[in-house]
């Protein structure tokens, strides 16, 4: 790497008075987090928000309940704003794999039907997709194998490679969640479209991470968690659904909103919780004042792009492996770094990688794993500074080395 090539580190984010971002949420100080894009973090208003809202829901129940229903109507307009969004096509449920549970019970028996994947999925989306194909369609499952350097044109002809006449659904990551990708969910969409096939899009990730995540993408459906980079209260997400597919969508308890109209008879869930959602606009709105969502994405990028080089670095010094990785639709805000050979190659030993971490040098970070080899998956956000990811080159990259290295020595490789 030339001198040129060096990623300044960024300057840290502050708040209106002056002190460090991370002021505003109540991170564990004896933690350094470095993996925002799991479950998230809620600032210090969103969660007084929904404070308050409790003690009101407390305080008079058969008042708060019936008004609910409004209220969440009401909550849907300020997030379909922020996603770019008409209020009319979006429902709100507890996360990204609520609402395609949701999608894959509204869909019609067919005898036969295949669904379409790829193998960047996340896996409990797949178990889904894998269990409606099986067990009412009595039929199966197709993944499109993606390279991770594959470029737009690549990604889509190894999705279009599966389709056939016998595909009835296909499921696709805007985002993928292991390998900190984008696949292009637009030219799918619009082949699928010319094909009539309906389009389910996983965008767990995209909500404040990208600006506008349904600009241009045709589909069927599209899920959102709100929990990660928008900072909501978690079990709140999105679900927006276009076109006559969509008036088969129910939520998971019918109550008495269960003759209105998609979205409104989601509004209406009996006594569930529904604070998070009502405090999401605050978490939504506390980003927006403070830095302004496009300038919290730039310093999120080059944040993660600063970090993948100084934690690749460090590996490659005591490793001599190149730790770079070519990914071939890169998103903003992540970046994966290859781990030494020997940690993380399953998912298994990938989460308890991350548990291992935690417990042991008090990072929370996330590995994944792709193809058998293990990941970092760098994922910044405003209250993350540089330093927290020098600390991890400089204290985490040796230990982890030397794990590799017994790991390797317990298998026999050198």
């Amino acid at each position: 790497m030339s001198e040129t090539d060096v990623i300044a580190a960024p300057r840290p984010l502050l708040l209106a008075d002056g002190r460090p971002a991370d002021r505003a949420w109540t991170l564990d100080p004896a933690m350094r987090h470095l993996n925002h894009g799991s479950f998230g973090a809620v600032p210090l208003v969103a969660q007084e928000r929904q404070k308050q809202l409790r003690v009101e829901m407390e305080c008079s129940p058969v008042v708060w309940f019936p008004a609910l229903p409004q209220r969440i109507a009401d909550t849907r307009v300020e997030i379909a704003d922020f996603l770019a969004v008409a209020a009319d096509d979006l429902a709100l449920v507890p996360n990204a794999s609520a609402g395609i549970s949701t999608v894959y019970a509204a869909l019609d028996r067919r005898r036969g039907g295949e669904i379409v994947v790829t193998d960047h999925g996340y896996g409990a989306v797949t178990m889904g997709a894998e269990r409606l194909a099986r067990d009412r369609w009595d039929g199966g499952v197709r993944t499109a194998r993606v390279p991770l350097d594959a470029d737009e044109e690549q990604a889509c002809e190894a999705v279009f490679a599966e389709l056939s006449e016998a595909t009835d659904l296909i499921v696709v990551d805007q985002i993928t969640s292991a390998t900190a990708r984008r696949l292009p969910v637009e030219r799918i969409g619009a082949e699928a479209r010319r094909r009539g096939i309906p389009l389910l899009v996983d965008g767990a990730h995209a909500p404040g991470l990208l600006p506008a995540p349904l600009s241009g993408l045709t589909c069927d459906f599209w899920v959102g968690n709100l929990h990660k980079w928008g900072c909501a209260p978690r079990g709140t997400a999105a679900l927006v659904a276009r076109g006559p597919l969509r008036e088969r969508l129910y939520p998971p308890i019918d109550s008495w909103g269960a003759e209105d109209p998609y979205p409104d008879r989601f509004d209406q869930q009996g006594t569930v919780d529904a604070t998070c959602y009502l405090a999401a606009p605050t978490a939504l709105g506390f980003i927006e004042h403070t830095w302004g969502w496009r300038h919290a994405r730039r310093y999120m990028d080059h944040l993660a792009g600063y970090a993948a080089q100084v934690i690749g670095a460090a590996f490659t010094e005591l490793t001599g492996a190149d730790s770079s990785v070519d990914v071939g639709m890169p998103v903003p805000g992540m970046r994966l770094v290859r781990l030494p050979e020997g940690l993380g190659a399953t998912r298994v030993e990938a989460d308890a990688l991350r548990d291992r971490v935690a417990g042991e040098l008090g990072v929370e970070a996330a590995f994944t794993s792709f193809g058998g080899i293990g990941y970092l998956r760098v994922s910044a956000h405003v209250y993350n500074t540089a330093a927290d990811y020098e600390h991890f080159a400089e204290t985490c990259v040796p230990v982890l080395a030397e794990w590799a290295r017994a790991a390797r020595g317990r298998h026999g490789a050198p």
